[in-house]
This record gives structure tokens, C-alpha cells and sequence, in this order.
């Protein structure tokens, strides 16, 4: 299986949440992650909020370099020109944020080359409708 974590689905590996089990044990089923690039700097923007919120130094950077060393492992998907008219046709069918519409490109392109199962995780609803709309599985699938 192939696994598409956007961020809301990604930082559940690092942070203790509703469905980070789910998550996490999905993420060990699958042959292949993928991930867009723009999932970086949300990710470590994530981390580092967390720390203004009072996460220990220790503990940010513990999660960091784990981050870091996951990240080596995805298929990341460059934002490029190659995403731009599946973002025209996305954001116009759909009411989605910029980077909303950046990973659910990317999944879809990922997908076409990727002829495997292919499951996009994501925790916000309105990408996880939109996806669905164009065809992923997506998870969790409420």
C-alpha cells in the first residue's frame, strides 16, 4: 500500500492524539509514505508551536530529529509547475486552503504514477471530502 500523509495525518506520529495509533500502525502496514515538500515546514512549524507552548527543549529536539529522520525515508513530491493545473481544477472544485490543494495534487499525481492501493490520510474534513470527491480512499473514513 501506498500512504499519503498530509500534515494533520503526519505530525500524529509525533505528538500524542486521537488516532496517532491509527496512524502510526497504518504508517508500519504500508510499503511506501509520501508526502508533498511543503509538509516540512508545516511539520516543523508544528513542532516548534508546541515548544511555545511549553514542550521541554529536550523533547523538541528529540522529536525533531525523529521527524528528520522519517523524512528521509518519504517519497516527497516536489511543488513544481507540474502540480499547477491540477490545482487550477482542484481549487475550483473545491473549497480548499493553498497547501490543502498542494497535497491533495500531489497525492493525486503520486497516485497515477503509483498504480498500487493508494490511501490518502488526512485529519481536515474538507480535504478529506475533496479527496474523496476525486476518487482516493482516504483514512480515517468518517
Amino acid at each position: 500500500m501506498i500512504l499519503y500523509l498530509d500534515t494533520s495525518a503526519l505530525v500524529k506520529r509525533y505528538f500524542l492524539e486521537e488516532f496517532s495509533g491509527d496512524v502510526i500502525a497504518t504508517w508500519q502496514s504500508a510499503d511506501q509514505v509520501v508526502t508533498s515538500f511543503v509538509a516540512y515546514g508545516e511539520t516543523m512549524a508544528c513542532i516548534y508551536r508546541k515548544r511555545c507552548g511549553g514542550m521541554p527543549p529536550d523533547t523538541t529536539r528529540a522529536i525533531v530529529s525523529r521527524f528528520k529522520n522519517d523524512w528521509e525515508s518519504f517519497i516527497r513530491v516536489k511543488v513544481n509547475a507540474d502540480l499547477c493545473g491540477q490545482i487550477d481544477k482542484l481549487v475550483e472544485a473545491h473549497p480548499l486552503r493553498g497547501f490543502d490543494a498542494i497535497h491533495l495534487a500531489s497525492a493525486l499525481l503520486i497516485q497515477k504514477r503509483l498504480p498500487h492501493h493508494f490511501l490518502f490520510a488526512c485529519f481536515d474534513n474538507r480535504l478529506r471530502h475533496a479527496a474523496a470527491s476525486e476518487g482516493l480512499e482516504t483514512f480515517p473514513n468518517f
